[in-house]
């Protein structure tokens, strides 16, 4: 039975004997160009589909695993981080950059986000999310660390998950700027880091308590 290959980006597949890749599109904003050359390579090299995922990526599903060096090389892109204890995903929806619904810049902050935490080594597999408006189309209210935008400001929630047993994220603080946003969670993070545990950041903040929590990271 054959296993993930992480330094390779490469997921083993139903079959046990292909994989997936899923090359990083910071929050799903690709341009036209970038899209055909995935399909090329997909094309080139016999994948058996392109799937969207949750993540905002497009994984190139049905690889062999001889040709995933050569997939990597005509890509030229990084790997998106969807196996290993680590930061996985920077999950953000258009806010004020697109959206007419949206009240905060989540374009802006989500790519800060992503280019300082994704791939980041962590106690446990952790996903953040940012949206620009209450109707939330990014899911913050089920990552690990959320945020909402808001007329006022962004929201900031911990603790969230959709796995197997889902939790909700709980609220630490409202009304925050983009500033005051990025600060809050560069402790949390390290706080996280820091910890000792190997445990979920919803588990781990559970198990302390919420109040605990916010006064460690100041909020």
């Amino acid at each position: 039975m054959k296993d993930n290959l992480p330094e390779k980006g490469a997921i083993v597949q139903r079959d046990r004997e292909t994989y997936a890749i899923a090359p990083h599109l910071a929050g799903g904003i690709v341009d036209p160009t970038t899209l055909r050359k995935i399909a090329d390579v997909a094309e080139k090299y016999g994948a058996a589909a392109l799937k969207m995922t949750s993540a905002q990526r497009i994984a190139i599903v049905g690889l062999k695993e001889e040709d995933l060096d050569n997939v990597w090389a005509e890509l030229d892109m990084k790997p998106g981080a969807a196996i290993g204890l680590c930061v996985r995903s920077v999950k953000f929806c258009p806010g004020t950059t697109f959206c007419k619904q949206g009240k905060q810049d989540a374009v802006s902050l989500g790519l800060k986000l992503d280019e300082k935490y994704h791939g980041m080594s962590m106690p446990s597999k952790l996903k953040m999310a940012v949206s620009g408006c209450p109707n939330s189309c990014s899911e913050p209210a089920i990552k690990d660390i959320g945020v909402m935008g808001t007329a006022k400001g962004y929201t900031l929630m911990v603790g969230g998950s959709a796995a197997a047993t889902p939790r909700l994220a709980k609220v630490v603080a409202k009304e925050l700027s983009e500033e005051e946003i990025l600060e809050a969670i560069e402790r949390i993070v390290n706080f996280y880091k820091n910890s000792g545990t190997k445990k979920r950041l919803g588990r781990f903040i559970e198990d302390m308590g919420i109040e605990s929590f916010k006064s460690e990271i100041g909020l």
